[in-house]
């Protein structure tokens, strides 16, 4: 009881310096010469940067929006509502303004029929099977499962989104550990497994659109900036990337946390005939692989359409990246398909990500249309056109991992960052995707805090690694990863002339 006051006094006093932040930043009156920044670019000459009193109150309900986030004073989608709330009391935008920008974007169905798929895959009984074939492919060593886990992780969550995945991984993870007697804390073996099933899904979270929140925000925002990103121009540079990402994980999960276990007490003939002995797949496993490979079908084939027919006014033109698994959504409950109930499925689905997601877009839009954003990014990165375009990169992915630290989730992390990566690319006169496709591919690798993702705190509550744990070594792999990310960007954006 007494924990529980100790926290309710704590979440109060965070709530109140939260508005007190929020009173600050409204009632200040700053002076001209932090309001007007003049920019000198070589690209678009002198230009006058101004911050309004509207763009202002946007910051300062951002601001306060963030302290409830980091600390998590209140439910993160809560905190959303109340930000809306609040931009519509201090009169940024019209209330009808507000809830369009978020409830009223079509990236919503994208989010809704992703989770649902993820749903029908956990249900289904699908991941159980592929957790049993990776353990008859990996053998009994344990740097190989570790290994395993990373590559079968990193690959379902191109697919369903990487929670899910961790949501899978984690209680294979778990048994595997329990049957070998290992106790919580007590293990290196433990320590990589548990945190190989929160790397392996955002790895591959990257890959493609489908894989975690800030990938669809992002295209949504490229796309209110006439920049049309498809599926498989998403994965040109996302799945290169995250297999690139795999080896150097697995090694430094083995530098930080070299397994005392060896070999598994089971033998490799052992784990081979667990996978034979499996029953054959039944309707409902038939029928979630075949509709999930349409999907990713569907997806694919259409981004090759849009890119290789020139009417724009052509149908396949104006299909949007919601279209395909809005489908595939209808199929899975038609007469004759129908596996499990909506009621099932609703209850895998998190409605709460979904809300965040609408009321951050929301929120990130203001910043937008008040032109906060472009006083924001001027004030940061007003400087970067003068670097070499690798640097660029590198600089803008470095920044964006460490302030995930502070910002303390990707959802939140994308819907800020993307809108201020974009007027920068605006103003200073660069390719708006050249500047934005590295801060989007960015806010999902969230390698260094539990709290950063949901993929990171599933596994962490099997209890096998703490919070320092995985600090310390997502640190390691944070710069790691941050360079080949930057390579891989650059590399592919040589070969496309993006750079």
């Amino acid at each position: 009881m007494s924990l529980m006051k100790n926290n309710t006094t704590k979440n109060f006093g965070y709530f109140i310096l939260a508005v007190v932040v929020l009173i600050i930043l409204v009632a200040v009156s700053l002076p001209q010469s932090i309001t007007h920044i003049t920019l000198d670019s070589a690209a678009s000459g002198t230009q006058e940067i101004v911050l309004t009193r509207q763009g202002q109150i946007a910051m300062a309900v951002i601001l306060f929006s963030l302290v409830l986030w980091i600390t998590e004073a209140i439910p993160f989608h809560i905190t959303g509502l109340l930000g809306m709330f609040l931009m519509t009391i201090l009169q940024v935008a019209p209330y009808s303004t507000i809830v369009k920008e978020g409830f009223g974007n079509k990236i919503i169905v994208f989010f809704i029929g992703v989770l649902t798929l993820s749903a029908f895959i956990s249900k289904s009984g699908i991941g159980k099977r592929i957790s049993v074939f990776l353990l008859s492919k990996t053998g009994n060593d344990t740097r190989l499962i570790i290994l395993g886990f990373l590559v079968v992780g990193a690959l379902l969550s191109m697919w369903i989104t990487d929670m899910a995945v961790a949501a899978m991984l984690m209680p294979l993870g778990k048994s595997i550990l329990e049957e070998e007697g290992i106790k919580p804390l007590k293990s290196n073996f433990g320590r990589a497994l548990m945190i190989a099933c929160a790397w392996g899904p955002i790895i591959g979270g990257i890959g493609t659109p489908a894989g975690c929140g800030p990938n669809p925000i992002a295209i949504d925002y490229l796309s209110s900036a006439g920049i049309e990103l498809t599926f498989l121009g998403w994965m040109m540079y996302g799945v290169p990337a995250s297999l690139l990402l795999i080896l150097p994980s697995w090694g430094v999960l083995l530098l930080f946390f070299p397994p005392e276990v060896k070999k598994l007490a089971k033998g490799k003939d052992e784990l081979k005939q667990e996978f034979k002995d499996l029953p054959p797949m039944n309707k409902e496993q038939i029928v979630t692989i075949i509709l999930f490979l349409l999907t990713a079908v569907m997806w694919i084939s259409v981004s090759i359409l849009k890119e290789t027919i020139k009417d724009p006014n052509s149908f396949f033109k104006n299909i949007h990246i919601s279209i395909p698994i809005l489908l595939t959504t209808i199929l899975f409950f038609l007469p004759g398909l129908k596996t499990l109930s909506w009621r099932e499925i609703e209850a895998d689905i998190s409605w709460s990500g979904i809300l965040l997601v609408v009321t951050g877009v929301s929120l990130g839009k203001m910043l937008q249309i008040t032109k906060a954003a472009d006083w924001i990014a001027v004030v940061l990165m007003g400087k970067i056109d003068i670097l070499h375009p690798f640097v660029q990169i590198l600089m803008i992915i470095l920044i964006i991992s460490f302030l995930k630290i502070a910002l303390s989730s990707n959802t939140v992390t994308g819907t800020i960052i993307i809108p201020i990566m974009i007027s920068l690319a605006q103003i200073i006169g660069l390719p708006i995707l050249a500047i934005t496709l590295p801060a989007a591919i960015t806010a999902s690798l969230a390698f260094i805090l539990v709290t950063s993702s949901p993929t990171n705190v599933i596994p962490y509550s099997a209890g096998y690694f703490s919070i320092p744990d995985m600090a310390k070594a997502g640190t390691v792999i944070t710069l790691i990863s941050s360079i080949i990310v930057a390579a891989t960007i650059y590399g592919i954006g040589l070969l496309t002339q993006l750079y």
